[in-house]
């Protein structure tokens, strides 16, 4: 049998934007192209965040296209002293290139931008067949055009232009063939372009598809009258709206971080709820909104303690106060960390605590000067959680009856409530006791596994509970196995999340397999359902030192090598030196001190997880790769599986 050669020749590197067309999901969303002409939109509403664009507009062209355009002080075209080539060539070819790395200095006008890693419109050129920039200022109009990603068309001056005039226009062709689908989705532009208007009072924002007048968006009362037009039903009480921002030489935040909101209370309908990061949508939600739900929290319940109105024996819950809440809320977050490169969900732990500091000041005082409105908010609050009380002793009624007796090394949360509670599955007894001191008693559980659970692929159902690992699982949730097609009795589920939480090495993945198998085979409904996650704990920690009185310490994580790389190159931008900043490796969650563990593998507000789901029409591939990966006699079939797959294994898994 012959055997590859393996040498250096074997070792590909890839130069320029190869990465990107290699592994475009690793920089954008490839549904559509939407997200790559986001990141065009989102330099022009950076242009107007800094007070210099006051029109950006948008065109879908007959042919395809997309062009973005807008007042701006236009991409600089002289020679970039490092590169030898034209800024705005090295903006468009770079991954890691652009104005939003300067950050030090207060006045930049990238200070607060939605770009973190400087990837944004070189990947738009990347997966386009063609792009062309066209710059006005300083009296001229240049031209650059790129196809793939590589120049075709050198920059020169195509005539002059007003003296005081100057702006952008990127006009895009998309490569069809790194999307599943080729075409913009209308209406989820549309909201992406409202929501610039509606976070920049003033700016005048336009949608025209070639060939048809324009669409204007212009918010003259910004946030509050958007929310008012967006809300169903009249507010509970009159809107509440604001912002503040941290002043220079505030000891805990940079000058200018903080946030700008509108929130108000209805009895019916849906809550609307929006969330902006630097003007990037977030509708995955993350910390800032944790922070606004914890600053209005606090305010309320300050406030009805101040005033006495709290019934003996009710004990108020955030969700008491916000569940009822809509808001809008746009923060400003120096160097924001995100989940993953589309940017969906806020993972910057630092914006809690600087959103729920902004609003809950303000908040408070403004309760105190109506006091109608407060006690309003209060009995809204009240009369939630005494229902969220008499619905838990309902459950416990219902569960008193033949339940069997709880695993002994299970530490139970107190709640009754499964929509809060959340049951950690911990690999090994050492994370088992950090986890429980770092832990929520309230409603988070931990129930430690010793070594790796059984297979189940091939188990019977009758024989499934002789394991006690598994037995211990089960007890715990409340829920007898079942099969995909049988309809299981869910209403004594205990627990509304059962998080997966191994170490990130192979062990750690080997049990996260082997539980997701479990529950894939004997609990699936619980997969369909939504309750089944895996935790992500980090694989690094980044001391990073104080960079003068206006920045202090940081503590960073990373959950892989490709995220420390980015943080990284971050702090080196920022102008912090490499040598200064420490790094360390966790090698597994026993190592990690009850803090870190809550910070950032338990806390709801800071912590990743992934949520597991299995697609209805992807349900016969996945039961084929089960069976082939963890079936007893599918030897064969696992050797050819890994000989053909081996290579997309990550380097260090």
């Amino acid at each position: 049998m012959s055997q590859k050669t393996y040498n250096a020749d074997s070792i590909t590197v890839l130069k320029g934007l190869e990465p990107v067309k290699q592994r475009p999901g690793m920089y954008t969303r490839t549904e559509h192209p939407l997200h790559v002409i986001q990141e065009v939109i989102d330099n022009a509403a950076d242009e107007a965040m800094a007070g210099y664009c006051k029109k950006i507009g948008v065109t879908l062209h007959l042919d395809g296209s997309i062009s973005v355009s807008d007042d701006g002080r236009g991409i600089p075209v002289e020679i970039h002293p490092v590169e030898g080539v034209s800024t705005v060539e090295v903006v468009f070819t770079r991954l890691h290139a652009g104005g939003k790395f300067n950050k030090t200095d207060e006045d930049s006008a990238y200070r607060f931008s939605g770009g973190l890693h400087g990837v944004g419109v070189s990947v738009t050129n990347a997966l386009s067949h063609r792009l062309e920039v066209d710059v006005v200022r300083d009296g001229a109009r240049h031209r650059l055009v790129f196809s793939g990603g590589d120049v075709i068309e050198p920059l020169v001056r195509i005539g002059d232009a007003p003296k005081k005039a100057s702006g952008t226009t990127v006009r895009a062709w998309p490569d069809a063939k790194y999307f599943d689908a080729p075409d913009l989705p209308r209406a989820e532009l549309e909201r992406l372009l409202r929501s610039k208007a509606v976070l920049m009072p003033g700016l005048e924002v336009s949608l025209t598809i070639e060939g048809s007048e324009p669409r204007t968006w212009r918010f003259d009362d910004g946030m509050r009258g958007y929310l008012s037009e967006a809300l169903h039903d009249e507010p509970l009480i009159p809107l509440f709206a604001g912002e503040k921002f941290a002043p220079k030489g505030d000891d805990t935040f940079a000058a200018g971080e903080g946030a700008s909101w509108a929130v108000a209370w209805t009895l019916e309908g849906s809550p609307v709820r929006e969330s902006y990061v630097n003007l990037i949508p977030t509708p995955a939600g993350g910390t800032h909104e944790a922070g606004l739900r914890d600053g209005i929290f606090t305010a309320i319940k300050n406030f009805i303690d101040h005033h006495a109105l709290l019934p003996k024996g009710v004990k108020l819950t955030a969700d008491d106060a916000f569940g009822r809440a809509s808001f809008l809320l746009s923060a400003r977050v120096l160097d924001p960390s995100f989940q993953g490169q589309t940017k969906e969900r806020l993972n910057s732990r630092d914006a809690v605590q600087l959103v729920s500091r902004m609003v809950r000041d303000p908040f408070e005082l403004w309760l105190n000067e109506h006091v109608d409105y407060g006690k309003k908010l209060a009995e809204l609050a009240i009369k939630a959680a005494q229902a969220r009380a008499r619905a838990a002793q309902k459950v416990e009624k219902r569960k008193s009856s033949g339940v069997a007796v709880l695993p002994g090394k299970l530490s139970d949360c107190e709640s009754e409530d499964i929509t809060r509670n959340e049951l950690f599955l911990v690999e090994g007894d050492s994370a088992g006791g950090s986890a429980k001191m770092a832990r929520d008693k309230d409603t988070q559980a931990i129930l430690p596994l010793r070594g790796k659970v059984q297979n189940a692929w091939e188990v019977d159902r009758e024989r499934l509970f002789a394991n006690a690992e598994i037995h211990d699982i089960a007890v715990a949730l409340g829920v007898d196995a079942h099969t995909p097609d049988s309809t299981p009795d869910l209403s004594e589920l205990r627990y509304g999340k059962v998080i997966i939480m191994s170490d990130a090495d192979v062990d750690g993945s080997h049990i996260q397999t082997l539980l997701l198998t479990l529950f894939f085979r004997h609990f699936p409904k619980l997969i369909e359902h939504g309750h089944i996650y895996v935790a992500q704990p980090p694989l690094y920690r980044i001391d990073v030192p104080a960079m003068g009185k206006k920045r202090p310490p940081r503590r960073l994580y990373a959950l892989d090598d490709q995220e420390l790389t980015s943080l990284r190159d971050r702090l080196a931008h920022e102008g912090v030196k490499p040598e200064h900043v420490e790094v360390g490796r966790f090698k597994g969650l026993g190592e990690m001190n009850p803090d870190q563990l809550r910070e950032t593998t338990m806390d709801p507000a800071t912590r990743r997880v992934l949520p597991i789901h299995v697609r209805a029409d992807a349900f016969k591939e996945t039961l084929r790769v089960f069976t082939m990966l963890m079936g007893k006699g599918e030897a064969a079939g696992r050797r050819a599986w890994m000989e053909e797959k081996g290579d997309s294994v990550d380097a260090d898994v």
